[in-house]
């Protein structure tokens, strides 16, 4: 329910990529999710990070429906649905009919690096762990441009408050990205709308003029 999708760090109202369509387009204010307020980029991580500002048009994965990657997908602006089986744990999202199985049983090694890692998760009270590796190094934290390398290692505590409301810790480690560890704080709840249910928002129809239509074929010229 925040803005963190525009940028996790604090930030101003700002005219947004989209200033022909006015407020509509706008970047709405937020004071961030991340614990210091700064991401510790390494300087020449820092230097990709304003490059990719200044492309997120084009090369931010959202804007091209791939797969936000953990933790983006947990503060994009859809919601998305736990279920918890007596084996493992399936969370759904609604953005792009992505999902993630948590495995509760023995820790498994990524087979493969993916937009959304491999996730293997815990208990620890009434807090669900979840370590998550085999990133392929693809996926953005925000629209801001923020990013991660395959080198990526997230570790995600989901803790409920109350029945309604959810604490989510995310711990970033990425050696090659950033100087040190460090950490997002998310407050999540739950839909309590009547007939609330999670929708299908199959985005690649309106992503495919952006990534192939300057492979489209061409009228000859007469």
């Amino acid at each position: 329910m925040g803005t963190a999708d525009w940028d996790i760090e604090a930030h101003s109202a700002a005219a947004g990529p989209f200033y022909q369509l006015g407020a509509l387009g706008a970047e709405p204010p937020g004071q961030g999710i991340v614990e210091g307020g700064e991401i510790p980029y390494k300087p020449e991580a820092l230097e990709q990070k304003k490059k990719n500002w200044a492309n997120r048009l084009k090369e931010d994965p959202e804007v091209k429906c791939y797969m936000p990657g953990v933790p983006r997908a947990t503060y994009l602006p859809y919601p998305f649905e736990i279920i918890q089986s007596q084996k493992d744990i399936l969370i759904a999202y609604e953005y792009a009919t992505t999902n993630r199985l948590i495995n509760m049983g023995k820790p498994q090694e990524a087979a493969t690096d993916t937009w959304m890692g491999t996730s293997n998760g815990h208990w620890e009270k009434d807090t669900l762990v979840v370590d998550v590796t085999g990133f392929n190094g693809k996926a953005w934290l925000d629209r801001a441009g923020d990013f991660t390398s395959d080198a990526l290692h997230v570790v995600e505590r989901y803790t409920l408050l109350d029945p309604n409301t959810m604490s989510y810790e995310a711990t970033i480690e990425d050696p090659q990205t950033f100087t040190k560890p460090w950490k997002i704080n998310v407050m999540l709840y739950r839909h309590r709308e009547k007939d609330a249910r999670l929708l299908e928002f199959k985005c690649v129809e309106f992503a495919e003029e952006l990534l192939y239509g300057d492979l489209a074929r061409k009228p000859a010229a007469k």
